[in-house]
């Protein structure tokens, strides 16, 4: 049966080519082609919360993204189920579509966590930065899946679908202060024009938040999805971890004047905590966010052009605000803990001392000590040298350091400044 919520604006491809011939949908092709590349199977060795192969029951990059798959997916189902819904068997969001986004969201992450994201921003300042989003789309459209570094081909509603942020570098950079987050490379705006059909965006959609805000729906669930899996789950590691704890949520609480009593969000969390309970609490949280959920009809400069802006995805009020709650608990006891800020500053330290001795031989072309030491891969060196600047050669450099697990990373690290790690087997 087919699906009339897409049209052959929303499956058409970036090179224009056809998928007729294959037994798949175009957004089957779309979730195919990411799940079988090794940047995905990377994510197993990235961090989320806490280091990668600490503990095999943390979660990585790689279960964050399944996690929020799952979520995703069924925050569709939910929609397209719930009683009074305007979604139909013909007419509904492709859970195809959201599961690829949703495993591809986190694709552009380099190692160590969001602490590598901004440690590579600074080091490319100079460059045009370095953004987690920004590096999924540039994965997507220029570097894997195809062995001439094309990219996977995607469909527009899926390109579109990985767009968070939609605002250039150069549009949120000052003079004195290049953007922290939340933009895309000023190359990519090929890329962007495209997912948009060339339209401009209204003068009241200007650069930042108020541009962010406008998302296809498929993008939508799959940020309520992220939120939904960072609130809940990041939770129930950091238990497991010692780092969450009863008396540190009430000490928390009293100082931020939040309510921990029975039947609050908190209380609920401390009695699953005092009842070894934090689970089943996570697992019936996740479908309390999947059920706020709702589908809200929306105009826009693209609603007519397709279904995916027709709508907005909208959550009872009073569960957002349970979810903000919850992740700034996380992150005010958990992600600014002295534990975890040691463990940032070390991956932040090698992360810096790998970029500097990589721009130094292949961005600007200088000898180290008097040699010409070769420190990369030699497709990677002949990629560098036929770059047609230092932005792009820097561009290059970095891709290959965010492209790193935690531990290629850590091990890349000893084996050029340990003396005593390391030999010529290494893999």
């Amino acid at each position: 049966m087919r699906n009339e919520f897409y049209g052959s604006f929303d499956t058409e491809r970036l090179s224009g080519k056809s998928d007729a011939g294959d037994y798949r949908t175009p957004f089957q092709i779309d979730r195919d082609r990411v799940l079988h590349t090794p940047t995905f199977r990377r994510l197993q060795n990235k961090t989320q919360v806490f280091w990668s192969g600490e503990y095999d029951f943390y979660r990585t990059r790689l279960t964050h993204s399944l996690e929020v798959a799952q979520i995703g997916k069924s925050i569709c189902s939910w929609l397209l189920r719930k009683t009074g819904s305007i979604l139909s068997e013909n007419f509904h969001i492709d859970t195809d579509l959201v599961e690829a986004i949703c495993l591809s969201h986190d694709l552009g992450h380099p190692p160590f966590g969001h602490a590598g994201e901004r440690t590579l921003n600074h080091l490319m300042r100079a460059h045009g930065g370095f953004e987690g989003n920004a590096q999924t789309l540039r994965l997507l459209t220029c570097r894997i899946f195809s062995a001439k570094r094309t990219g996977m081909d995607p469909s527009r509603a899926f390109l579109d679908g990985i767009l968070k942020y939609k605002s250039l570098w150069s549009e949120l950079a000052t003079k004195d202060s290049p953007p922290k987050n939340h933009f895309i490379y000023d190359s990519q705006h090929t890329f962007l024009d495209w997912s948009l059909a060339g339209n401009d965006f209204p003068t009241e959609l200007t650069p930042g938040n108020s541009r962010d805000s406008f998302k296809s729906i498929e993008c939508q669930i799959m940020d309520w999805a992220d939120d939904t899996a960072y609130s809940l789950n990041d939770l129930s590691d950091s238990v497991r971890a010692g780092f969450l704890h009863i008396e540190k949520i009430e000490t928390w609480a009293d100082a931020n004047g939040m309510d921990h009593a029975e039947k609050t969000p908190l209380g609920d969390l401390i009695h699953a905590i005092r009842h070894h309970r934090v689970d089943p609490f996570v697992g019936k949280r996740i479908g309390k966010y999947i059920q706020s959920a709702r589908l809200e009809q929306d105009v826009n400069f693209l609603s007519a052009t397709s279904n995916r802006y027709k709508y907005r995805l909208t959550i009872d009020p009073a569960v957002r605000a349970e979810s903000e709650v919850f992740k700034k608990l996380a992150f005010e006891v958990v992600f600014l803990s002295p534990q975890l800020k040691q463990l940032e500053h070390k991956g932040s330290r090698m992360l810096r001392q790998l970029f500097e001795i990589l721009e130094t031989r292949y961005v600007r072309g200088e000898k180290i000590d008097g040699q010409d030491f070769q420190l990369l891969p030699a497709d990677t060196v002949s990629e560098i040298q036929d770059a047609p600047d230092q932005n792009s050669r820097a561009r290059l450099v970095c891709d290959y350091l965010a492209g790193m697990t935690d531990g290629y990373a850590a091990r890349t690290y000893k084996r050029l400044f340990s003396p005593d790690f390391g030999s010529i087997n290494d893999l």
